[in-house]
């Protein structure tokens, strides 16, 4: 387009094909790499490649690392606000429309296929989890992590516990504990380790449909899970909707790091994260006073850095 051109000519443009539309459409729901955009919009990789090149030029989508891949997002917070409003346009008058419902109904797929990798990992691992953690981060890690969180009167959320070395930890001190997972051969594992708990409740479900009332968690520990998640935002959220008013989260999982095998070998969706990241989305769930802090380095672990990161729910959110 011309220099002195209109900026809405421009974007209009880019919105005027059909696949770049799609895919837009997708984007805004969830990142994804090339290869499930792929997937999702029934294309050959060299199209959909020159369709987000297009996009990531005119400044509707942008990309990031992730192992060896890229993953590709819409930036719908960074546009002008002119070419939002078009964009709302453009996605209302084809919501409903066949393509659309064929592309979501791809898409749910998709990420349920990240979910089943990470799942196969759990149920093949639950013999050998301690040991791979206790090789990769050392003894007791999570000591370090969970030492603000002790209040005898605390009913405590572990989420995601697999063989439930939180829930081991914390339930002498608390009043109750609620661990969660997904997996049945970690709860297994994890009903074996508290036979002598009676203060602590194993039940079975996801981390973004926790089996737990509104406004009952006093605190809420999510240790080395997130990474194993699609949506980790959609997890915080979640968590904020159990915890009661006032009461807080704490986040142990691995900084950002470069190790891609453990997306093949270990089922993680991703490599750790950056505190700018895990700030957003500990706002976005409702979440107020975000801390986030490193933990100190273990001589003999094997693993990259780890990191807690701890927030309240604000009084009077859901």
């Amino acid at each position: 387009m011309p220099a002195t051109s209109p900026p809405m000519l421009s974007w209009m443009n880019a919105l005027a094909d059909a696949t770049r539309a799609r895919a837009l459409r997708v984007l805004e729901r969830a990142e994804l790499t090339v290869a499930e955009l792929c997937s999702v919009l029934q294309l050959p990789q060299s199209t959909v490649s020159r369709h987000l090149k297009v996009l990531a030029d005119e400044g509707w989508a942008a990309s990031r690392p992730e192992g060896t891949s890229r993953l590709y997002r819409m930036t719908l917070d960074e546009l002008d606000p002119a070419a939002a409003r078009l964009w709302r346009l453009l996605r209302e008058q084809t919501a409903g429309t066949s393509p659309a419902d064929e592309d979501d109904r791809r898409l749910e797929r998709v990420l349920a296929q990240r979910q089943t990798r990470s799942e196969a990992f759990f149920s093949s691992a639950a013999g050998q989890w301690d040991k791979m953690r206790r090789e990769l981060f050392g003894e007791r890690f999570d000591l370090h992590a969970i030492a603000a969180l002790l209040d005898p009167a605390w009913h405590v959320g572990d989420l995601g516990c697999g063989t439930a070395r939180i829930a081991e930890t914390v339930a002498p001190y608390v009043a109750r504990v609620t661990a969660v997972d997904a997996s049945a051969a970690m709860l297994k594992a994890a009903k074996k380790r508290l036979k002598d708990a009676g203060n602590v409740t194993l039940k079975r479900g996801q981390l973004e449909a926790l089996p737990i009332d509104d406004a009952t968690l006093d605190a809420a520990v999510i240790d080395l899970v997130l990474h194993h998640v699609a949506d980790p935002g959609a997890v915080l959220a979640e968590t904020a909707r159990v915890l009661k008013p006032g009461g807080r989260v704490l986040v142990v999982d691995m900084l950002r790091h470069d190790r891609a095998e453990y997306q093949q070998h270990m089922g993680h969706v991703w490599l750790g994260f950056e505190q700018k990241q895990f700030d957003a989305w500990m706002t976005d769930a409702g979440l107020t006073d975000v801390r986030f802090h490193p933990l100190p380095v273990d001589a003999d672990a094997k693993g990259p850095g780890l990191f807690t990161a701890t927030a309240m729910k604000r009084n009077g959110r859901r």
